[in-house]
């Protein structure tokens, strides 16, 4: 048999209850939340599949890891990729969406267990330091956090922080890049949340804050 054509076979195999939005849950309800939020399509998906899903944003990963993930999974395909549309969040934000706590991103728990696991603590330390001194005219010193490790490597991480160990399937993440997203949206107002690059003085104290918040244990805004 000759191969005429290669082309991704499309199918709606993750389907949405739109009443429920696990992104504005409250901390406490949304574990429970996500558990119910998606329903799948059997007898679609074969054991050679690999099973390719495109999502908006990671933001948090609970949704995945909780959810999406173990259902996917339920399907017995090879491989699961999930693909980001958005690059990594890295940085919260205070201008608008109310995301202050560094603590809860996957891409920051991604790159303080990298530096972990490669005996590189003491950039956090020096991290910690910089940020509890900060001047008025300071700048984001929590993007030594990311500079050791490539955004392959940090997506890499995130995926093994994701996958639990019932998850069968072996699972990939792949998000968009900074370049590429640049060139989608080139009249953009600001790209913060991925890049770190706060347009005022005020962002760039908020998040140094932040990260004074995650190093001491202390579950609070920033704001």
């Amino acid at each position: 048999t000759k191969l005429l054509a290669e082309r991704p076979r499309i199918e709606k195999i993750a389907i949405k209850d739109a009443k429920l939005r696990t992104f504005i849950a409250s901390d406490d309800s949304r574990d429970d939340l996500v558990a119910h939020v998606y329903d799948v399509t059997y007898g679609v998906v074969k054991p050679t599949d690999n099973l390719v899903v495109i999502d908006d944003s990671i933001v948090r990963g609970t949704t995945l890891k909780q959810s999406i993930l173990r259902i996917l999974d339920r399907l017995n395909p090879k491989q699961i990729v999930i693909v980001s549309s958005a690059p990594q969040i890295r940085y919260p934000d205070c201008y608008g969406i109310d995301m202050a706590k560094l603590g809860d991103f996957i891409a920051f728990r991604a790159a303080i267990a990298l530096l972990k696991d490669t005996k590189q603590e003491y950039i956090i330390e020096e991290v910690y330091q910089k940020c509890k001194n900060q001047t008025e005219d300071t700048e984001n010193f929590v993007k030594a956090i990311y500079n050791p490790f490539s955004p392959e490597e940090i997506s890499d991480k995130i995926a093994e922080l994701l996958t639990d160990k019932s998850i069968k399937a072996e699972v990939k993440i792949i998000y968009q890049g900074i370049d590429n997203l640049h060139k989608a949206i080139p009249d953009h107002k600001g790209d913060w949340y991925f890049t770190g690059d706060y347009p005022t003085i005020g962002g760039a104290k908020f998040v140094n804050k932040a990260f004074v918040n995650f190093y001491e244990g202390n579950n609070k805004r920033a704001y």
